[in-house]
This record gives structure tokens, sequence and C-alpha cells, in this order.
């Protein structure tokens, strides 16, 4: 639980007005070979192997698709070491020692103007799939397959709210690389043959508004617009975000599509353009570094595969002696960690630093303050109670599937109950 002394605006500027460090050629780099959504892989390279920046080292199988494994650097490859990932679970990762060449593998290209535009659809999908491109803001969801919709689709939407307290890397990304995000969206607009975008920022961001609104201009033939939304959390949450940007209220459990929306998180979009105009897989990412836990947070343009550790190092070490909570993502959403060794994957968006604060849980006094403040409408004290009796016929009865997993009903209770947990525990039990 994070600490409420602080406004979350007054939190975020610890790191929003700095621009990003470089940090892009650590000496070595940890590809993981499972994650949050594909629990198996295999791995093509060995001890001793030499790799190129790009290179298909293994492959993870999801449920329903498989997902290509880059290499983000060119080198050596050591071994399997043991590393957390951001689901919060230690697991396999590649270990690359970085030559710091960058030689690039003969997949890597960049396409003319005259090529990309005559990209079809299916064009787009391969090459999404390809690149392994997925949500970078955190979702991890395969790319390619929103490109495989067959609805017509006529607005695409970019998420450039970042409602997470503490967390400013989207922030950053828009205001130093404003240009691929227009790009990148071009490419969006071509691929599902839509009519407009809209870039959705929060309204007080003046700055981020006025920055993509003049970058846009540059960009006549398209028809995109910087929408200002609400300044509340959780804005990001895609059916909050399409109501205030479009007017358009989506039900619960229905994809966009059907409305003739797609929407992607402002940094995939940067991996669009990447993708399409150089067929590059996610090598480097914004990322934010920050909290009361080390001396000086900052943000960091930084290669995917970079120890958490060493970034630490880089922010002047820890404030002090004292223990320290580790969260991988964003404070209401992220993974706590029991260490700081930790990577940054390509949906990793930050990791937070924070001195240890004794919290004592004290028994509910059903205050209601997690119901009213739930923002998809469910009861999560009884959703909890229910878990804790192992009532499996009252949760199949109580929505569950509708949580967003926002974390407001831990924030709001005044008896300082995990309630959150306790929910992503009930989902899991049904």
């Amino acid at each position: 639980m994070i600490g409420k002394t602080k406004k979350i605006e007054d939190i975020k500027t610890l790191t929003k007005y700095l621009p990003s460090v470089r940090y892009t050629d650590p000496d070595y780099v940890y590809i993981s070979v499972t994650n949050a959504r594909c629990a198996t892989g295999e791995v093509y390279v060995k001890a001793g192997d030499k790799v190129l920046l790009g290179q298909v080292i293994g492959l993870r199988h999801g449920p329903f698709f498989e997902q290509p494994i880059h290499s983000t650097v060119s080198g050596e490859v050591e071994g399997i070491v043991k590393k957390f990932h951001r689901s919060g679970k230690l697991v396999d990762f590649i270990k690359i020692k970085n030559d710091k060449l960058d030689t690039y593998c003969d997949t890597i290209h960049e396409r003319t103007e005259e090529e990309i535009k005559a990209l079809t659809r299916e064009d787009f999908t391969k090459i999404v799939k390809d690149c392994a491109l997925v949500g970078l803001g955190g979702s991890s969801f395969p790319t390619y397959i929103k490109f495989q919709t067959k609805d017509p689709i006529d607005t695409i939407i970019i998420n450039g709210i970042e409602c997470e307290p503490y967390v400013t890397s989207d922030y950053r990304l828009m205001m130093e690389y404003p240009d691929r995000i227009m790009r990148g969206i071009g490419y969006a607009l071509q691929a599902f043959d839509a009519k407009k975008a809209i870039i959705a920022v929060k309204e007080k961001h003046q700055d981020i508004y006025e920055v993509l609104s003049a970058v846009a201009k540059r960009y006549p033939q398209l028809n995109i617009e910087v929408a200002r939304v609400g300044n509340f959390y959780p804005q990001g949450w895609e059916i909050a975000m399409i109501k205030s940007a479009t007017g358009i209220q989506i039900p619960s459990g229905v994809l966009p599509a059907k409305y003739g929306i797609m929407n992607f998180n402002v940094s995939t979009i940067v991996g669009l353009y990447k993708a399409v105009r150089y067929n590059m897989p996610v090598v480097k990412r914004n990322f934010t570094l920050t909290g009361d836990g080390i001396k000086f947070p900052q943000n960091f343009r930084v290669r995917v595969g970079t120890s958490i550790q060493e970034l630490i190092e880089k922010c002047n070490g820890y404030s002090d002696d004292s223990d320290k909570i580790f969260i991988l993502g964003g404070p209401m959403m992220g993974a706590s960690l029991v260490r700081d060794d930790a990577v940054i994957s390509k949906t990793v968006t930050s990791v937070i630093v924070m001195n240890h604060k004794n919290w004592v849980e004290e028994p509910c006094v059903r205050c209601g303050s997690c119901v009213l403040s739930c923002p998809v409408g469910l009861k999560p004290v009884q959703i909890m109670n229910a878990y804790k009796a192992k009532d499996t016929d009252a949760l199949k009865g109580m929505n569950i599937k509708r949580c967003i997993e926002c974390g407001l009903c831990t924030y709001s209770c005044t008896s300082k109950i995990p309630v959150t947990e306790f929910v992503r525990k009930a989902k899991k039990m049904v």
C-alpha cells in the first residue's frame, strides 16, 4: 500500500520533467523464456553461441498463440539463469553478454515509403506477429491478434493517459518521440482503413497536448485529434478512456472493435512504427525508476533485458539502509517483488522502490469504501469473504471476471486490508 501524504502529481514530478537518460549498452541482458501469458517456452540457443540483435533465440507457447523470443543485443550466450519477471515469479532467463556492436540480424531492414504504402492488413498482421509486438502498457496481449479482427474499424484510439501514480515513462515518450507516435498512428490507420485517430491524454497535461497537437499538424494527410480526458484514476482503463474520448459506452466484456474502435497504448504504437519501418522487434523502451527508496529517481531509455540492479546504481543507489519494497509496474496494479533481482522486459513500464512502512491490517468495519470506489460496480468485500470461506458457488454469481484489478479497493480500505489480492485469488479460484 502506498503512502497518502503526497498528491499523485507531486509524486510524478520526481521524474516527469527530467529528460530520459539513455542506458542502452549494459554488459549483459537477460531475456525471459516464459512470461505472464506464455507458461512454457523453448530455447534455440546454448552457452557459447553467438547471436545477433533481433535474432530469434526461442519460442514462447501461449494458450492460443506462439511468440518468438528475440535477442535485444548482439553477443554471446552464457546460459540460463533465474531472475524475477514482471509477473512477480522467478523464471528462466537467457543470459547474453553484450558485445556492444549492435550487429543486426538480416531480418532487420528498412522498408521504403512505397513498400509500406503497398502493405495489406495481412502484411501488417504478419509483421507484428513476427516481431512479437505486444501491449507495451503492461497488458502484454499479442498485437497481431487485434489486427485479425473482422469488424470494420472507424477510429484508432491511442492511450497516452498513464494514470498510475509515480509512473512517467509514457509521458517522457510522448515529449521525446512524438514523430514516431504519429508515424505509428499512420500505419495503424492504413492497416485498418480507419478514418481518424484520437490520442487521449489527461486534461491537466497541457504541455503534452500542445506538443502532440503541433506535431500532428505535420501530418495533414492523417486525421489525428488530441483529446483531453479526465484526470481521475482509472481513466486509463479502456472503457473509461473510450467513453471520455468519444462518448461511446462500451459494455463490460464487449470488444471495442464491435463499436468500430481499436485502441493501443502509446508505447505500443511506437513499437508498431519500429516493426513496420525497420522490421525491428522491441529492443528498447522508456522506463521509470522512482520512489523514496532511491536517491535520484529518473526515467531511462533502456535496453530490454537490463538488470534493475544496474539502474538502481545509476540512480546513486538506495536512499538509506532501511528495508525496501519493490513494485514492478505501477503501485496500483503492479507486482510486488521480494528483492531487486529483476529484469526489464518489454512490458515493464517502471519499478518503484519504497522505504518499508509497517502497515497493521485491522478487521473489516464494513464501511463500504471498496464498494463505492469500484469502477465496475463489484462488491469486493463480499468477494473477499466468499474467497476466505472457499464458497465457489457464491463467487460464480459475483461477476468477478469484470474486475480490472485497478487496486482501488485496497487503496480505499480504511482497515488496510489487501482486498485486491483477495479478489485476484478469487478470480483464479473460479
